[in-house]
């Protein structure tokens, strides 16, 4: 079924036409700010941030050393953006959106976390908003949380595009996909995220020739393996415990990166989240890392926004509703359209996971070996027929037992 057109009447703003808003910096507001992922990428492509919100303690301590703005500790207790703000950027949490309503929109958006975000939006029009989310998001209640968001979006009247994005088209050895909604009063979000496109990139090499990154917290489901490159660096465990990825090198070397590996994979200089350690423990950096929107893929879109291109050429369709959403589309008035971009806007020149890792990894341990292999031979995952035999030469060279004939041959 097609979504009808957005009807909505435009904010005043849209009057300054697109020519003259499309191209400029911006004054920023950063919602769940983390430690400055997408701040700090739009401030690489010439963006100012005025207003940064968070509530986690270990994070602000990161914002107030890194950056000279004002910091509020709660969103729902914010009552309003900065007058100047031009841009609202914000990496909410979704999963509160699969107990929105059935009816969508606004009053479904207010179920939430982004409700917090809207209700800013609606008393203060500011021409440009970009949210970053999980491709989750695109599935979660059969579409009904992107359904939530888009609909409130086009209810207050703005343009609205999205794409899932791969930070490895930034050069970074992190597989990383990520949704970037970007919505605009004033000009068209299309000139930003589809104004670039490469197509879906093959995998650089294979198990044995180049590192290979693994999740050893799964084996039964899941499968966050990656060729070249790390799975996505996450927050945490089930559990809530910071759990970095594996690395296998090519000379059977089994451990985890170092911590100031992982801030460089998410574009970050080494040692970004250091003054989280005033307030917590070294481990939760890792859920702070694992958190973080990727400090390339907002600059990206920052100088994109400064400098916004003709929209690429895409087989498009209307949208169907009442079911998950693509990995890409816009509604700029016309109504939904799904969009065959990839998740490749751009191809930086890449660096290798093995030459990336400026520090040793730290070998993986006999009990994450053992319990990875225990879960992995019972559990119907595919993996390349000489990585679990590599682990379990891992764990007999750990225990300090001779390797068995079989890993020998």
């Amino acid at each position: 079924m097609e979504q009808t057109t957005n009807t909505a009447k435009p904010h005043p703003a849209a009057r300054l036409g697109r020519g003259a808003s499309d191209a400029m910096q911006h004054v920023v507001a950063g919602l769940f700010a983390g430690i400055g992922g997408l701040e700090r990428g739009l401030a690489r492509a010439g963006h100012e941030a005025a207003l940064l919100c968070e509530n986690d303690p270990a994070a602000s301590a990161v914002l107030q050393h890194r950056f000279d703005v004002h910091l509020h500790d709660d969103v729902r207790t914010l009552k309003r953006l900065p007058k100047e703000t031009t841009l609202v950027v914000a990496g909410f949490p979704c999963q509160d959106l699969s107990q929105a309503g059935r009816t969508a929109g606004i009053e479904g958006a207010r179920s939430g976390l982004v409700g917090e975000v809207i209700r800013l939006i609606e008393a203060q029009r500011t021409p440009w908003v970009l949210l970053e989310n999980v491709p989750f998001m695109l599935q979660l209640s059969s579409g009904r949380a992107m359904e939530v968001i888009a609909a409130a979006f086009e209810y207050l009247g703005y343009r609205w595009a999205y794409r899932v994005v791969d930070s490895r088209a930034f050069g970074l050895p992190q597989r990383r996909r990520r949704v970037y909604f970007l919505a605009s009063l004033v000009g068209d979000p299309r000139s930003v995220l589809f104004a670039d496109e490469v197509g879906n990139q093959a995998e650089r090499g294979d198990f044995r020739s180049v590192a290979c990154g693994f999740y050893w917290t799964e084996g039964v489901r899941g499968l966050g393996w990656a060729v070249d490159a790390v799975p996505t660096l996450k927050g945490g465990s089930a559990l809530g415990i910071p759990s970095p990825p594996a690395v296998v090198l090519p000379d059977g070397t089994v451990g985890t990166p170092d911590l100031r590996d992982a801030e460089r994979l998410q574009g970050f200089p080494t040692d970004w989240t250091k003054p989280a350690e005033k307030v917590a423990r070294t481990s939760a950096r890792w859920k702070l890392v694992g958190n973080a929107v990727n400090v390339r893929a907002a600059e990206w879109i920052g100088k994109r926004m400064v400098d916004p291109g003709n929209v690429c050429d895409y087989d498009t369709k209307p949208l169907a509703v009442g079911k998950s959403w693509p990995t890409a589309a816009w509604n700029v008035g016309e109504g939904r359209v799904k969009v065959s971009a990839s998740e490749w806007p751009v191809l930086r020149k890449y660096q290798s996971l093995e030459s990336f890792l400026l520090h040793p990894l730290t070998p993986l341990s006999v009990k994450a070996t053992a319990g990875f292999l225990g879960r992995a031979e019972r559990g119907g995952l595919r993996f390349p027929p000489e990585f679990l035999k590599t682990l379990r030469a891992h764990l007999a060279l750990a225990k300090g037992e001779p390797l068995p004939r079989a890993l020998t041959a």
